[in-house]
């Protein structure tokens, strides 16, 4: 790795090179307001090492590129993600600026009691730009996959989200893109939506929950918003995900979780989904695999989950619609084989 920089060296085909921000976590130590909490755990968070993570632990290469601090906290995140088998050899080290930290409280973040505290202004993620990162390198993948965290970050980061967006012949790897609309990222939220739209229609694979859609109403009007990219995928929360492939449409439930945390659970989608694209396997297994991902997630504590065996997973997205909808996964399932629990009738 460069201090600053990128190297001439592009480096060797993977399935995955994921780009973006990863920041060092603090995990509170038990519920309440942050004003409260009297200790916190460290943990690692990004949503898109996040999904590299997650495609290693399930057999997949990977490689995660960003920019970290010349600090402990990178050091801790580039060990941290290396742990996983993910290739940290595109990660830039920073001498001028810090890593990113971030605060959370215990709750769920569906709720008005949970708070974050974000410490990650003039982070060195933000000074991403085409001049500091190598951009053959960056496409070395078979798929490219980013998010819309990254053009939040700073001007810099959206003119390279530009160019890894853009469509033009020959540009390389599938380009995969979770709009992760975060709106207190924004320095101007009234930009973001036409920002998110732009990149996302320069994609291939793009993920987009409902809730975030800009109140488009529906699967049906996301498609119509965004028509270019060749698959199309619409969270819909605990309900289903629908997938737009050309001029089909396929609509997967998701799955009943006894859910420990909700937190991971997109990116982890979103990791299941790539996982069964590389494999070449239908729309409706790659949704199936999507949602497995998610409920393992769901189902630990932080944000990364050990994936099931690629076999299991297999097994439980080729049940019959019935038995798909009788799955309930709860802690430890990942790990439980196919139990019969795992196929009882919903409550």
């Amino acid at each position: 790795m460069t201090a600053t920089g990128p190297t001439s060296t592009v480096p060797g085909v993977v399935d995955v090179v994921a780009l973006g921000e990863s920041m060092v976590t603090f995990l509170p130590s038990r519920p309440g307001r942050l004003a409260d909490v009297p200790s916190f755990d460290r943990a690692i968070g990004g949503a898109e090492s996040n999904v590299a993570c997650v495609l290693a632990a399930a057999g997949h290469s990977t490689r995660w590129a960003g920019r970290v601090g010349a600090d402990g906290f990178g050091d801790h995140l580039v060990e941290a993600i290396g742990a996983y088998g993910v290739d940290v050899s595109l990660v830039r080290r920073d001498p001028d600026r810090p890593t990113g930290v971030y605060f959370r409280t215990a709750g769920d973040r569906a709720t008005d009691a949970h708070e974050v505290a974000y410490y990650r202004a003039g982070s060195a993620a933000s000074a991403m730009s085409v001049h500091t990162m190598d951009l053959d390198a960056l496409r070395s993948g078979r798929v490219l996959h980013v998010s819309g965290i990254t053009p939040a970050l700073s001007a810099d980061c959206l003119g390279l989200m530009r160019e890894l967006t853009a469509r033009h012949p020959g540009r390389g790897p599938l380009v995969s893109f979770d709009v992760n609309h975060r709106p207190g990222l924004w320095r101007d939220a009234a930009d973001a939506p036409e920002v998110l739209l732009e990149l996302a229609r320069g994609a291939d694979i793009v993920f987009v929950g409902e809730d975030e859609a800009w109140d488009l109403g529906g699967p049906e009007a996301v498609r119509a918003a965004l028509p270019e990219p060749g698959v199309l995928v619409v969270k819909q929360g605990a309900t289903a995900a629908t997938a737009f492939h050309g001029d089909d449409v396929t609509t997967v439930p998701a799955l009943t979780v006894d859910v420990v945390a909700a937190v991971g659970a997109g990116d982890a989608f979103a990791a299941g989904f790539l996982s069964a694209t590389l494999r070449g396997l239908p729309v409706r297994e790659r949704l199936r695999h999507g949602h497995l991902m998610a409920a393992a997630a769901l189902t630990v504590p932080g944000d990364l989950a050990t994936p099931p065996a690629r076999d299991h997973a297999d097994r439980l997205a080729a049940l019959d619609d019935a038995a798909w909808g009788r799955l309930r996964l709860g802690p430890g399932w990942t790990q439980a084989g196919d139990r019969a629990d795992e196929e009882a009738p919903t409550p």
